[in-house]
C-alpha cells in the first residue's frame, strides 16, 4: 500500500479506530473477530497477526485453542461471519435478530455494527493480502534491523501526521500494532515471548471455522428470484449506508466513506471506465446490481484472465495461491498491481456492508 501513500493513511486511519479506539467491543474481542474473519479464508497471515495481538490486549490464550473455547457470544457471530464471508446476498433480517434476541448471550445493536464492520474490513483484507501474495513466514514478530523502531509509524498517519516515511519497509504488522506508548497496553505483558510465539504458532486457522465447505457459490441470473437481488438505486452506500453506520457507529461511516472515496482517486495508468468496470464487475458477481451500467463494458474492457483473477480474489481468496496472476498484471508496475488488488478490496469490503446494513434497516423498521 506504500505505493498509493493518500490511500494507505486512510486505510490506517480506519483500522486504528476499529481495532484501538473508543467503541462498544473490548479490544480482545474485536481481534478474535478479527481471527473469525481472517480464518474463514484460511489467511494465515491476519491469523497469526490478530492472534498476537490479542494476547497483547489481555486476551484469554485458551480462546485459541478453537472457537469452541471462545465465549457463547462471540460464537453466535458465527454464521453471520461465513455468510457475510461467502455468501453476502444471504445475510438477512432473520440473522440480525437472531443476535439482538439471544437471551442472556444476545448482542447491543452498537456492539453488532462494530462486529459486522471488523468481519467486513477483515474479509476483504483477505483479499488484498492474498492478491498481493503475501507470505506469512515473516509475520510473527516482525522489526527492524537492530531491533529499532521502522521510520514509518502508522500511529502517526492514524493520528494525522503525514510526514512520514511511506516507502519505508513497514509491514502490515506495524499498523495492527500501533498502541500508543501512553496506553496502559504498552506496558502490560500476558506471556513471555516463548510462549507468545507457541501459542501463535498453533493458532491454525481451520480452529476457528465450522462448516468449512460453506463457500462461494455462483449468484446467477437465475437465482435472482430467489435471492433478493442488491439494487444500488434500492439501497447505496451514499443514499443509505454511510447515514446508518454513522449513527450506530460514531465517525466510523465518515472513515469509510474516505477510504472509498481514496481509491476511485488513486492516481493510475488505469482508465475511469476501466476502474469502474472492476468495481462493477465485483459488486456484480456478489449480487448487487446498477441499472444504469451497461455491463457489456466489462468484456470489452476486461480481459477474460484479468477477470478470472478478479473473482478469485474477490470470492475465493484462499485459492489465489494457485492462480497465475495475469500476464497483463504481472508486467505492469507494481503500484498499478497493487491499484487493482485495492479496487477488489473496496469493493468487496463495502458489498459486504451494504448486505449487512440493509439486513439491520430491515430489522429496525420491521
Amino acid at each position: 500500500m506504500a505505493t498509493h501513500p493518500q490511500y494507505l493513511e486512510s486505510f490506517l486511519r480506519t483500522q486504528h479506530y476499529i481495532l484501538h479506539m473508543d467503541g462498544p467491543l473490548p479490544l480482545p474481542y474485536r481481534h478474535y473477530i478479527a481471527i473469525m474473519a481472517a480464518a474463514r479464508h484460511h489467511c494465515d497471515y491476519l491469523v497469526y497477526l490478530h492472534s498476537a495481538q490479542f494476547l497483547r490486549v489481555g486476551g484469554d490464550h485458551l480462546w485459541l485453542e478453537s472457537l469452541e473455547a471462545a465465549p457463547p457470544r462471540l460464537r453466535l457471530l458465527d454464521h453471520i461471519n461465513k455468510v457475510l464471508a461467502h455468501r453476502p446476498w444471504l445475510t438477512a433480517c432473520s440473522h440480525i435478530q437472531t443476535l439482538l434476541k439471544a437471551g442472556e448471550q444476545c448482542w447491543s445493536l452498537a456492539e453488532l455494527v462494530q462486529a459486522v464492520v471488523i468481519l467486513a474490513h477483515c474479509h476483504s483484507l483477505c483479499s488484498f493480502v492474498c492478491g498481493c501474495d503475501v507470505n506469512p513466514d515473516f509475520v510473527l514478530f516482525s522489526k527492524s534491523p537492530n531491533d529499532t523502531l521502522p521510520a514509518f509509524s502508522p500511529y502517526d498517519a492514524a493520528n494525522g501526521n503525514t510526514n512520514v516515511d511511506y516507502h519505508s519497509s513497514a509491514t502490515l504488522s506495524d499498523a495492527l500494532y500501533a498502541i500508543p506508548p501512553s496506553s496502559p497496553l504498552s506496558s502490560s505483558l500476558f506471556l513471555d515471548t516463548e510462549e507468545e510465539e507457541e501459542m501463535i504458532c498453533f493458532a491454525d486457522p481451520s480452529r476457528f471455522i465450522t462448516d468449512p465447505d460453506f463457500c462461494y457459490q455462483e449468484f446467477s441470473r437465475r437465482e435472482e428470484d430467489r435471492f433478493q437481488v442488491l439494487r444500488i438505486q434500492d439501497y447505496s452506500w451514499e443514499d443509505h449506508g454511510f447515514s446508518l453506520v454513522n449513527r450506530l457507529y460514531s465517525d466510523i461511516g465518515h472513515l469509510l466513506d474516505d477510504r472509498f472515496r481514496s481509491v476511485a482517486t488513486l492516481p493510475s495508468l488505469h482508465s475511469p471506465d476501466l476502474k469502474r468496470a472492476v468495481w462493477n464487475y465485483i459488486h456484480f458477481v456478489l449480487g448487487i446490481r446498477y441499472d444504469d451500467y451497461d455491463y457489456g463494458e466489462v468484456n470489452q474492457l476486461l480481459e477474460p484472465d484479468l477477470k478470472l483473477y478478479i473473482k478469485a480474489v474477490a470470492c475465493f481468496p484462499d485459492a489465489t495461491k494457485t492462480l497465475m496472476c495475469p500476464l497483463s498484471l504481472s508486467a505492469a508496475k507494481s503500484s498499478e498491481r497493487t491499484h487493482i488488488n485495492l479496487l477488489i478490496m473496496e469493493a468487496r469490503l463495502q458489498a459486504e456492508l451494504l448486505y449487512a446494513l440493509r439486513a439491520i434497516t430491515q430489522y429496525m423498521i420491521t
